[in-house]
């Protein structure tokens, strides 16, 4: 069988070296199908680690069109992702390394990463922390984002401390709990809701939703640490490894 199937791989190559057209699907008879069909499943049931392989080249392939496509993204946006207009800075506004996160007030990783992007901040004293909000998690989600957008009306202190306080929030977060949280934060409730009807609210929403399909962000959270578009909580150890990194060998597009 493996002699047969070698044998029909080297006509193949032989024929196409000399010029000679190959036979489509269409030009075999029913039973030569049949056996071509017998001959090339007996060999993969005979050497599977052909599939093995060929899984892993796709994958690895995947992988590559993917971090092509992102690099891509990141070079075309990067005025969005690191300079725009009414995003939220934390940390060192001046800092030399940016971490921008898209995140969800109802992500339960998200509410996990919250330590660790505190952390971050304390021990990185050269981060500079971009937040855009990304609800993708419902309408609670929607109205907990675009209260806490008009809350930077109020001042990035106040938002940071409204975001804080969604984020560590027991539970799912809609329009009725965040006004309740931005009332014990110390916000005036009344020129929130007011603020929160507002077309800036609406472009800066839409401005992240267009920005996360374009750097293919599909989920929360998601980082970007220079370079790198990093889905998932990944803990404090390896975003601190990568914004290192970053920080040793730069960054091309903040």
């Amino acid at each position: 069988m493996l002699k047969t199937f070698r044998t029909v791989l080297f006509a193949g190559a032989a024929l196409a070296a000399a010029g000679a057209p190959l036979a489509t699907a269409g030009e075999f008879s029913p039973a030569q199908k049949k056996e071509i069909e017998q001959i090339v499943r007996s060999y993969l049931m005979e050497h599977p680690d052909i599939l093995i392989d060929m899984s892993r080249k796709l994958e690895k392939q995947k992988r590559a069109r993917e971090a092509e496509a992102a690099a891509a993204g990141l070079a075309q946006n990067k005025d969005k992702i690191y300079h725009a207009k009414g995003d939220l800075i934390a940390g060192n506004p001046e800092g030399k390394v940016a971490m921008v996160e898209f995140f969800d007030y109802n992500c339960g990783f998200c509410k996990r990463a919250l330590p660790d992007v505190l952390k971050l901040q304390d021990t990185n004293k050269d981060l500079k922390v971009i937040i855009k909000e990304f609800p993708i998690l419902g309408p609670g989600s929607m109205e907990a984002a675009r209260y806490a957008i008009a809350s930077r009306k109020q001042g990035m202190d106040k938002y940071w401390a409204f975001h804080v306080a969604m984020m560590k929030h027991k539970g799912q977060v809609n329009g009725k709990v965040a006004l309740a949280l931005a009332k014990k934060t110390g916000l005036d409730v009344d020129k929130l809701k007011e603020d929160a009807r507002s077309k800036e609210v609406d472009e800066i929403i839409n401005r992240n939703m267009e920005l996360a399909t374009k750097l293919n962000i599909n989920g929360t959270p998601a980082f970007i640490i220079g370079d790198d578009i990093i889905p998932g909580a990944l803990g404090y150890k390896v975003l601190n490894g990568i914004i290192a990194k970053v920080r040793k060998d730069g960054c091309k597009h903040c």
